[in-house]
């Protein structure tokens, strides 16, 4: 009798502590306006060096094979980022990455790991990562007849 009298008052103290926490419940209701995505567009050019005095990119494991861009390779990059195209234009901050081939002749594909952090500017102190895989196209079929230009839409 005594247990089935605990379990009862057991129970009702739980009973009131749930009332009691939900009457000290507190939300914030955020307008719809406040929930939409954000876009920003980012225009700037990314600069590879795999050799000559200064490189930025280096190859850091291969397969027997005499060719670079094989199957197999890795490489370590640390890109300098600018605003355009010349060499001599703004730098406006590094992409540090690895990418490795995983494929060979029509077959070619790259996985790309890079982190884009900027160091000046409006985007200063900001980074963001890119994750890609990109497949060489061997035949050209329907929606992808033309394929002259990668255009790259990410959402992060």
């Amino acid at each position: 009798m005594e247990g089935k009298f605990s379990f009862v008052w057991a129970m009702i103290l739980c009973v009131i502590m749930i009332a009691n926490a939900q009457l000290n419940y507190y939300s914030k209701t955020i307008p719809a306006e406040y929930n939409q995505e954000k876009k920003t567009d980012l225009h700037f050019f990314f600069h590879e060096t795999l050799n000559g005095k200064n490189p930025t990119g280096a190859l850091i494991a291969q397969a027997n094979k005499s060719m670079p861009f094989t199957f197999g390779s890795l490489y370590a990059i640390n890109d300098i980022l600018r605003v355009g195209v010349e060499p001599t234009s703004e730098v406006i901050g590094r992409a540090k990455g690895l990418y490795v081939v995983s494929g060979e002749g029509d077959d070619f594909v790259l996985l790309l790991y890079m982190d884009f952090g900027f160091t000046t500017g409006k985007f200063n102190r900001s980074n963001f990562l890119l994750e890609l895989q990109f497949m060489g196209t061997t035949q050209e079929v329907g929606e992808f007849e033309s394929n002259e230009a990668l255009t790259l839409q990410l959402k992060l």
